[in-house]
């Protein structure tokens, strides 16, 4: 696999060249990011997905992997409090650094 060098101003890159896609799920968004995306990116062949969720007001992590004999996402882990993943890069994230300050 290649990696595609930064520009910033760059707003689309090649499938073979991603990855990981991390989706941030708005009631909005919701049905396209839950089937849809998540059919279209592993038809892509890309091998990470990630889609965030609101959970009673803290995010949760759904984390898929490409299952390439199938060509669909298998599910990886549903993660609360804490992201800890080998690949497709080691990573520790708390989750609760990404909950949005609450208003008074």
């Amino acid at each position: 696999m290649t990696t595609a060098d930064f520009d910033g101003d760059r707003t689309w890159f090649a499938p073979e060249d991603v990855r990981l896609v991390v989706e941030v799920v708005s009631p909005e968004s919701a049905h396209r990011d839950r089937t849809v995306k998540l059919r279209k990116y592993a038809e892509a062949g890309i091998p990470h997905y990630w889609c965030i969720e609101d959970e009673d007001g803290a995010p949760v992590a759904h984390v898929y992997e490409l299952d390439e004999p199938t060509g669909a996402y298998a599910p990886a882990g549903i993660f609360r409090g804490t992201l800890q993943r080998p690949v497709p890069f080691e990573i520790s994230l708390d989750l609760g650094k990404l909950t949005p300050p609450r208003s008074s």
